[in-house]
C-alpha cells in the first residue's frame, strides 16, 4: 500500500517551518524534511502583519521540500493556528432526555456542535475539547453507554481573534496552497510531547517562543487551563540590543555565552561586557519564570495538583540555566519535551527539539489527514530495441566499402605465355599475340642470315 505523505506549515513569530511525514499501515509517522525561514518583525504574537514577505517564504519553503522528494509534487498542506489572543474559555450544555435513554456518539457530538455555537465577541472557536461529563448528576470520564434521563457536558473552548486566522488565510490564498485542515498549536504539542500518565497525574506544558510563553494545566487527563503571555526569548534578545548591539548580535551572544543563571565572566571574546548581558538575561529571565508561576494561581491550583512536573518546548526552553531556574522557583520538576516512541526521524539532521512545533502538525493529522503529495509516474519500461549487426565497427565498415564497388569490372590481362603448350585451341587474343611473334622471329631468322653471307663472304676472300 502507498504511504500516505502529510506536509505541514508552522507560522512562527520568529521563523516560518515546513515538514513532509510519511505514515505507513502501522499508524508510524516518519519525518523525512524539514525547511525554514527565518523572519524578522513580519509576525507578530503569533499573528501575521507582513503577507507579502510571508508568502515568499512559503513559497521557498514548499520548493525545497518538493526538491526533497523527487517525483511528487504538493497538493496540500496543514497549518496550525495559535499566538498572543489564543484563550481558553469553559461552557457547559446540558440536555434532557423525554424517557432514560442510552448515550451514544451521537448525543455527545451535538452536545458539542452546541458549545461550538456560543457566540464570542470579536472571537471565533478553533477547538472544543472535553473537559467533564455527568449522567443524571452521575459523573463519568465516558458516557457513552451508560443510561440516564440527562446528559451534562462541561466543554472547553479554545478561540482567538478573527483577524489572526483571517490573515493566515490571506497568505496561504496569495501562496496558491489549498488548506487541507488546520489544528491548534497549543494541543498538538500537547499530544505530541505529553504522555497520558502526565495528563492524568498532573503536569504543566510550557511552549517558550520567541514573543510569547503559552502555558497549559493538565489533570486528571484533560485540559484544565490555557492562558498565552505576551513575552518570549525575543524580549530577552531586545534588551541586550540596549548595549549598542545590532539584533542579530544580540541574539547570538544570547546562544552563545547568555546564561539565566549567575556564572562566571568569559572575556576571552570581543570586548563585551559579559557579566552585564548576563545580569539582562538574568532580570527578564526572572519576570518570565514568574508569570509562569502565578498561572498556576490563575487556574486555581497549586503545585501538589502537578506531580508529573513542568514540560518546556520552544526555542527559549534551550537557554542554558533556563530549566534548572525554573525548577528551583516553582519546586517542580522539569524535562524538555520530545516527540514520542510513535514518531521517527528519517534524516540525522533534524532535530526534534527545535522543530516540536511543525512534528506536532504532522502527528496531529497523522491518522485521519490525507496525502498531501501526488504520487511519483510510473517509470516506463524501455521499448526493446531493434536487433543490431554485432560485428566489429570497421568489418562492418569494410563490407559497406565493398558495397560500394561498381557492378562491372574489368577481366585481369592473362599472362601471354601461359598455356600456350597446352591449350590446343588458343583464344584470338592469344593468336594474335603468337602471330607477333612469329613476325618477330622471322625478322630475327632474316637478319641472322644477312650476317651470316656476309661474314662468308669475307672468309672467302
Amino acid at each position: 500500500m502507498e504511504q500516505k505523505y502529510i506536509v505541514a506549515l508552522e507560522t512562527g513569530s520568529s521563523k516560518i517551518r515546513g515538514a513532509i511525514g510519511c505514515v505507513d499501515d502501522s499508524g508510524i509517522l516518519t519525518v523525512k524534511a524539514v525547511e525554514e525561514e527565518r523572519l524578522i518583525d513580519c509576525v507578530r504574537y503569533g499573528c501575521v502583519r507582513n503577507v507579502g514577505e510571508v508568502s515568499q517564504a512559503i513559497t521557498n519553503i514548499l520548493q525545497r521540500l518538493e526538491a526533497r522528494e523527487p517525483g511528487r509534487k504538493i497538493t496540500g498542506v496543514y497549518t496550525a493556528i495559535g499566538g498572543k489572543s489564543t484563550m481558553l474559555s469553559v461552557c457547559r450544555v446540558e440536555r434532557r432526555l423525554p424517557v432514560e435513554t442510552e448515550v451514544t456518539d451521537e448525543h455527545l457530538r451535538q452536545l458539542a456542535e452546541e458549545a461550538r455555537s456560543t457566540a464570542l465577541a470579536e472571537r471565533e472557536i478553533i477547538a472544543v475539547t472535553p473537559r467533564r461529563f455527568s449522567v443524571d448528576k452521575f459523573v463519568t470520564r465516558n458516557p457513552v453507554g451508560t443510561f440516564g434521563e440527562s446528559i451534562e457536558a462541561v466543554y472547553n473552548l479554545v478561540s482567538c481573534k478573527s483577524q489572526l486566522k483571517r490573515n493566515l488565510n490571506n497568505v496561504l490564498s496569495r501562496s496558491n496552497i489549498q488548506v487541507y485542515g488546520r489544528v491548534v498549536r497549543q494541543l498538538a504539542v500537547a499530544d505530541l510531547v505529553l504522555t497520558s500518565e502526565e495528563k492524568r497525574l498532573g503536569c504543566i506544558l510550557v511552549d517558550f517562543g520567541a514573543e510569547t510563553v503559552t502555558v497549559s494545566c493538565y489533570k486528571d487527563g484533560v485540559l484544565r487551563y490555557l492562558a498565552t503571555l505576551p513575552m518570549g526569548s525575543r524580549n530577552i534578545t531586545l534588551d541586550i540590543t540596549s548595549l549598542h548591539h545590532l539584533e542579530e548580535n544580540a541574539e547570538r551572544l544570547k546562544k552563545t555565552i547568555g546564561t539565566a543563571e549567575p556564572a562566571a565572566t568569559d572575556l576571552s571574546m570581543d570586548s563585551a561586557d559579559y557579566s552585564d548581558i548576563n545580569n539582562i538575561i538574568g532580570a527578564r529571565v526572572g519576570e518570565i519564570i514568574a508569570n509562569i508561576a502565578e498561572q498556576i494561581k490563575y487556574a486555581d491550583c497549586t503545585t501538589a495538583d502537578f506531580p508529573a512536573g513542568i514540560i518546556l518546548t520552544g526555542g527559549g526552553a534551550k537557554l542554558k540555566g533556563f530549566s534548572s531556574r525554573l525548577e528551583k522557583a516553582t519546586r517542580l520538576k522539569v524535562r524538555i519535551g520530545l516527540p514520542g516512541h510513535n514518531v521517527r526521524m528519517a534524516d540525522s539532521r533534524i532535530q526534534p527539539v527545535d522543530a516540536v512545533d511543525v512534528i506536532a502538525i504532522l502527528a496531529a493529522v497523522a491518522a485521519k489527514g490525507r496525502s498531501c503529495m501526488t504520487e511519483p509516474e510510473p517509470v516506463r519500461e524501455p521499448e526493446p530495441e531493434p536487433e543490431h549487426n554485432h560485428e566489429p565497427v570497421s568489418d562492418r565498415l569494410a563490407d559497406n566499402r565493398r558495397d560500394r564497388r561498381p557492378r562491372f569490372e574489368p577481366e585481369p590481362e592473362d599472362d601471354p605465355l601461359e598455356g600456350l603448350e597446352d591449350d590446343p585451341m588458343p583464344r584470338g587474343r592469344r593468336s594474335s599475340i603468337l602471330d607477333k611473334i612469329k613476325v618477330k622471329m622471322a625478322r630475327l631468322m632474316e637478319h641472322a642470315d644477312d650476317d651470316g653471307d656476309d661474314d662468308f663472304d669475307e672468309l672467302n676472300r
